[in-house]
């Protein structure tokens, strides 16, 4: 299969309810024409709150079972990122689920310092690769994008997923780095991040987006909430390397903790 029909969910999300929230989106996809992969924004359930003991939940809480529940219902894989308790503390975590019930995980390595990320939350060691029907997926999590040699490519993968609670403040950087991260991997990036203003007074911009591994940009959601869905295609990944294989010169590294 080389076809992926994408749909994005660039959602303004109910602050502090993840009950609320869980109700909203699966009225969002109700009508979902079909589709092979939804992405939902970083902490979809409740948003950044100051306690993330809060709202966090068990690695098989109610979050996980509802998007267990949408991907077999909607015969869909389904990804975005909440609260999950690791011990004591919590890890900013992607869940992927897939219709045959196969599910992994990424905890967000890269923990945003400015806003005390660092001292709520446990990062995450170990970077997550995917293989479904037929593609090489990579998912990352928000400020995981300001760090290129953690979002390298070593030909291992040929889609990049960012969820994120990105600011309006910094919609230049976000997209711009977007654009960098598939320039410099020869694959596609998908951006999905929230809209509206959060219980802490930061408005977000959305400005959810595709972009082709040339640095085209496929789609561009803007700034409305809403459910945005497009194509991409594996053979333009395999043709822009075979034209343009900047990647058989790329430098060999290794990531140390």
């Amino acid at each position: 299969m080389t076809t992926l029909r994408l749909a994005l969910v660039q959602t303004d999300p109910i602050w502090q309810d993840p009950s609320g929230n869980r109700q909203s989106l699966a009225e969002q996809l109700a009508d979902l024409t079909p589709t092979d992969l939804v992405i939902l924004p970083e902490m979809f359930t409740a948003g950044f709150g100051s306690d993330p003991k809060r709202f966090s939940e068990p690695s098989d809480g109610e979050t996980r079972q509802w998007l267990q529940q949408l991907s077999r219902q909607h015969n869909i894989a389904i990804c975005g990122s909440y609260g999950v308790d690791v011990g004591d503390k919590v890890a900013n975590r992607l869940v992927w689920c897939q219709p045959d019930q196969q599910t992994a995980f990424y905890d967000k390595r890269h923990l945003f310092r400015m806003a005390g990320e660092h001292t709520r939350y446990v990062s995450g060691k170990d970077k997550l690769l995917l293989n479904y029907l037929g593609w090489r997926i990579n998912p990352q999590v928000c400020y995981d994008l300001r760090f290129p040699v953690w979002c390298r490519s070593r030909n291992d993968f040929d889609l990049q997923i960012f969820v994120a609670n990105w600011p309006g403040a910094r919609r230049l950087a976000w997209r711009t780095l977007l654009q960098a991260r598939a320039i410099e991997n020869q694959a596609y990036v998908i951006g999905v991040n929230r809209t509206g203003t959060d219980g802490k007074g930061l408005h977000y911009t959305g400005d959810s987006l595709v972009i082709a591994p040339d640095g085209e940009i496929v789609l561009d959601a803007g700034d409305r909430a809403g459910v945005y869905c497009t194509d991409i295609d594996l053979n333009r990944v395999r043709e822009w390397r075979e034209t343009f294989p900047a990647h058989l010169d790329a430098d060999d590294f290794s990531i140390l903790d």
